[in-house]
């Protein structure tokens, strides 16, 4: 969607859709903002309580099963296995997605684990393609007056257009763009705590081979799983900035990481927005 500053401003019933890769501050961001007036739609959220929650309990239930107490229990039905998931709690969703590599210390086969990013791949590209409906709900049902799409940060792997068309109608899509600064830091924080991605089957296949190579593995099982987390991050990163800048050229406006966490309430938010759409007007014209 392109509009005018003023439009913006002006704009009764604003959708924007944030995309940046974890860690640029868009949670933090939503959590800003009033909760009586923006409904907070996490595309994440959606992931794991609609299009994953069958295979994250699954997943869960095969897990307990291995332990016999447990297994007695559940076969008895004297206890049942839910999920937690929140907003600002996808634990769960990032555990379903695991991490490839030795069993022994908690990886995934290769072969389980590309079924599970390819279920995770059809939930997201479904959960985006769901936001005009919740915006429908959002406004109509609920009665909120704002709406926030708070995309997940493997957004721009998707490969859909669809997704970007949609998006794109439908609300006002903001990159948020982490500076060289700010890089090394997500970076390291992935190293020292490492979690379960998202991969291109193109960039892991090409990425997994290269660091079997390195390290002289044979077999994708023998692979610790952290270390190729913490070695591929990196590459992943770098891979997805080109994807994010692209969608923001073509689709939307970009804003500044340091600048979206100073931002401490509603009307900086809106006055952020309206400067980025100014300065993309003003680059239009030189």
């Amino acid at each position: 969607m392109r509009i005018t500053a003023a439009q913006f401003l002006a704009w009764e019933h604003k959708s924007i859709t944030l995309l940046a890769m974890s860690g640029a501050g868009k949670t933090t961001l939503a959590n800003k903002l009033p909760k009586d007036k923006w409904f907070h739609y996490s595309g994440d959220y959606r992931i794991g309580t609609h299009y994953l929650e069958e295979p994250i309990l699954d997943n869960m239930k095969q897990h307990a099963m291995s332990v016999p107490f447990l297994r007695n229990l559940l076969l008895s039905d004297s206890i049942y296995i839910r999920n937690n998931i929140s907003v600002n709690n996808l634990t769960a969703v990032a555990c379903f997605l695991g991490k490839l590599g030795n069993e022994k210390y908690g990886g995934l086969p290769l072969e389980e684990f590309k079924y599970r990013q390819h279920l995770h791949l059809q939930a997201e590209i479904n959960a985006m393609l769901d936001v005009p409906k919740f915006m429908h709900k959002a406004k109509d049902i609920y009665g909120y007056q704002y709406f926030l799409n708070d995309a997940g940060g493997s957004v721009c792997e998707l490969e859909s257009e669809k997704v970007l068309t949609t998006l794109a109608k439908h609300s006002l899509i903001l990159y948020i763009q982490i500076p060289a600064t700010l890089e090394q830091t997500i970076i390291e924080r992935a190293k020292t705590d490492p979690k379960p991605l998202y991969y291109r089957e193109d960039f892991l296949d090409a990425h997994l081979e290269k660091f079997m190579l390195l390290n002289k593995y044979t077999e994708p099982e023998q692979i610790i799983p952290d270390e190729f987390v913490t070695w591929v991050f990196p590459c992943l990163f770098q891979s997805r900035v080109p994807r994010y800048e692209a969608i923001a050229h073509q689709y939307g406006y970009t804003l500044d990481a340091n600048a979206v966490a100073k931002v401490s309430n509603e009307v900086e938010f809106i006055q952020l927005i309206a400067a980025a759409i100014t300065s993309h007007e003003n680059a239009l014209c030189l």
